[in-house]
């Protein structure tokens, strides 16, 4: 595994850029979680690390099965998803906040619903980073939902450079 201060050798000595502004998309998927390591080794006193969640659109229509069969029984299922997305969301902030402020950088979250590629433009747009940093595509076999960012939709539009981090091994 590349620690943090590996990815810091590489970005800074061989490529002698040190952003100020770091966009992070993670959703705590060890994809993400490689991104978050990456994003940490370049944090720094005065910079600013501003963490963005995606919650997949598809999650807004999940209703389950026909045994939700009365608003009651939906809404109470509605109440649930939603707060068990918002208990993960805050745990992936409790562990990360801490480590971004600890190295001097400023951190800022977002949580957004929507679709993945849509919503990394939109933040990308009001938040100018210098660089974005995102996890690769899961290898085939690995578990966990099928949320994919559209990169060629990123490739094209973000005006940033974009950093992927590749899939932990």
């Amino acid at each position: 595994m590349i620690g943090t201060r590996d990815h810091r050798d590489f970005f800074v000595r061989r490529t002698m850029f040190e952003p100020q502004r770091i966009l992070l998309a993670s959703h705590g998927t060890p994809g993400a979680c490689a991104a978050e390591r990456a994003a940490l080794a370049l944090c720094g006193s005065g910079r600013a690390l501003f963490h963005l969640v995606v919650v997949p659109d598809f999650w807004k229509g999940m209703m389950g099965d026909d045994w939700l069969n009365n608003v009651a029984t939906r809404d109470a299922y509605c109440k649930h998803v939603e707060a068990q997305l918002g208990k993960e969301i805050e745990e992936q902030r409790q562990a990360l906040e801490p480590q971004v402020t600890a190295r001097g950088t400023r951190y800022q979250i977002a949580v957004v619903i929507g679709k993945p590629a849509e919503c990394l433009l939109g933040f990308a747009a009001e938040v100018s980073p210098d660089l974005v940093v995102i996890g690769s595509p899961r290898p085939p076999g690995a578990p966990g939902v099928r949320s994919r960012m559209r990169l060629e939709q990123l490739l094209k539009t973000l005006a940033a450079p974009l950093l992927i981090v590749p899939y932990p091994r």
